[in-house]
């Protein structure tokens, strides 16, 4: 596991995200994520996908900016802010938000274990 290995997956994730792309986002969160929203809500990969699958999120912009990245052992930490742009259940949004998120290198390669994400002011 190396820092280029995670921003190279960290840019897989975002693309997936804006192309609202089920399989990747399947190939990327490990099976037992959690999660916790900014609303303060704990979600799983099964909650995650649902919302991409039934249109429920959809990102038109996303722009992040990585502030830290470390390796301790088989596991990444990274946070980052990320501003965005979208509609979520038919509201259009623009914020900016701050995230820790996990990569773990587990049997099926690196994976997204964990993460929280909370709204910063723009």
């Amino acid at each position: 596991m190396t820092k280029d290995a995670i921003l190279e997956l960290e840019n897989r994730l975002y693309s997936a995200i804006k192309e609202s792309d089920l399989q990747a986002l399947d190939e990327l969160l490990h099976e037992d994520l959690l999660f916790i929203a900014p609303s303060g809500e704990v979600i799983t990969k099964e909650i995650d996908l649902k919302t991409y699958r039934e249109g429920q999120l959809k990102i038109t912009e996303l722009e992040p900016q990585i502030e830290n990245l470390h390796i301790i052992d088989d596991t990444a930490v990274i946070t980052l802010t990320i501003e965005m742009k979208g509609n979520y259940n038919g509201q259009p949004f623009e914020a900016k938000y701050r995230y820790i998120r996990f990569w773990k290198h587990t049997s099926q390669g690196i994976r997204i274990i964990g993460g929280s994400g909370t709204q910063i002011p723009i």
